[in-house]
């Protein structure tokens, strides 16, 4: 066994001690899609990239695309979209500039995407024109006020790029620039109001982030996430997951 995964067990050993509520923000959106992906709808994937759940989610990804009437992935990186294997209908385009017509779908989604746009209202006010009227915009994304962000913008880039390759895998054309101009509750109340959307829920969540894997800082880092799922503590915490409707 190797050091890494010798290191991840004791993570996971110790997170089920520490915090043993603890679920991967990953699976609560994965939860929410189920609730509204059915046979009679059409659903638009914003940043579809490789995979619109995480890898080793790919057979329930299967599932939850072909439960729907149709499913269209969009992205502008043309290498994500060319290894998505799950969706047949992916088209590249700018997500402020979606080449479909007014009250398209019932049901848009965006994983991981939101805090990359550049210019949000833009993008939001689209979405909106796509969705039918009632249809749902579902979106999961980093919170900026969570200390993993706050981190991030401290980090340099070149450190940054590293990091993220030994702790999560990702190369570095598959890591983008973020802006985080989306990503607080009081952001997307803004947003949502002038882009003419209605807020049915935003939840704040912790996911474990895998950020500290060196025992003695790993304890710390797990007993700040325990102290994250604590009422005082929510507009912390490390992820959000909104939803919002176009009611007309």
């Amino acid at each position: 066994m190797n050091l890494r995964k010798s290191l991840l067990r004791t993570y996971w050993a110790s997170a089920k001690i520490i915090v043993p509520a603890l679920k991967y923000s990953a699976a609560l959106y994965e939860e929410i899609l189920n609730s509204y992906v059915g046979r009679e709808k059409t659903w638009l994937d914003l940043g579809c990239g490789h995979q619109v759940l995480p890898e080793w989610r790919s057979k329930e990804e299967r599932e939850l695309v072909n439960k729907c009437k149709l499913m269209v992935g969009v992205d502008y990186d043309y290498d994500s979209l060319k290894q998505n294997k799950t969706v047949s209908n992916r088209i590249r385009v700018d997500i402020s500039h979606l080449p479909f017509k007014e009250n398209s779908f019932d049901l848009a989604t965006a994983n991981m995407v939101v805090e990359h746009l550049e210019c949000p209202d833009g993008s939001f006010q689209e979405i909106r024109r796509v969705l039918k009227p009632q249809g749902i915009f579902v979106f999961h994304t980093p919170n900026s006020l969570s200390y993993l962000a706050i981190i991030g913008r401290l980090v340099p880039s070149m450190i940054k790029d590293k990091l993220i390759f030994l702790l999560q895998g990702r190369k570095m054309e598959d890591v983008f620039r973020t802006y985080y101009r989306v990503n607080t509750r009081k952001r997307i109340a803004a947003l949502s109001d002038r882009a003419g959307f209605k807020i049915m829920k935003v939840k704040m969540v912790v996911t474990p982030p895998l950020s500290i894997i060196i025992p003695p800082l790993m304890l710390i880092e797990l007993i700040w996430i325990r102290i994250l799922m604590t009422t005082p503590f929510k507009a912390l915490r490390t992820n959000i997951i909104a939803i919002l409707k176009k009611e007309r």
